[in-house]
């Protein structure tokens, strides 16, 4: 089995674990808001993007169906 398609298919369920496991991340995004001659007014907006039930599966099922088919030749 390739190496790279071994490391994407762990990656895949790893990822999808943790997307079952944690089920949101956030981040703060920083904009600036008003900005007139010298003063810039800028704003730190948090944003949560939730991850989907169906998309972590779908990536442990994804990875798994690499790791065991992957290695099979045609």
């Amino acid at each position: 089995m390739n190496t790279t398609l071994r490391l994407i298919a762990i990656a895949l369920i790893v990822a999808g674990g943790l997307g079952l496991l944690y089920g949101s991340f956030s981040y703060t995004k920083d904009t600036s808001a008003v900005k007139v001659g010298p003063l810039e007014l800028s704003v730190q907006e948090k944003e949560t993007i939730n991850i989907p039930l169906w998309a972590g599966v779908g990536a442990i099922v994804a990875g798994g169906l690499l790791l065991v088919l992957g290695g099979r030749k045609s």
